[in-house]
């Protein structure tokens, strides 16, 4: 099935565009702001962030976009401890993304060899 465009739709300087199975395109003004936000004070979730970011955030729904936003904007001890597994966010669509970050990282990176 092509997921090519079928929609536009411009309400801002953000436009969105809606491909046939319903799912919002990431707008590269959107990926330039979130890849701002994805910089942190430690170079290692700098890394898997921004490499999510390239790798899995477009095929993300818009819900888990906004999942996805939303931390972003926990601080840099509390996203280190969830990605070493010290410790869990407290809501469960946050755990599940911290989850599927880093299975699609993990993944994209035995594929290519790293």
């Amino acid at each position: 099935m092509c997921n090519a465009p079928v929609t536009t739709e411009s309400t801002s300087d953000t436009a969105a565009t809606t491909d046939v199975s319903g799912q919002a395109s990431a707008t590269e003004l959107e990926i330039r702001r979130l890849r701002w936000q994805c910089r942190r004070g430690m170079l290692e979730l700098d890394h898997l962030l921004d490499r999510f970011l390239d790798l899995g955030y477009r095929e993300l729904s818009s819900a888990r976009r906004l999942d996805f936003v939303r931390l972003l904007a926990e601080q840099d001890q509390r996203l280190s401890d969830w990605f070493m597994s010290r410790a869990e966010p407290p809501d469960a669509e946050l755990r599940d993304l911290v989850r599927h970050i880093v299975e699609v990282v993990r993944e994209r990176r035995l594929a290519a060899g790293d």
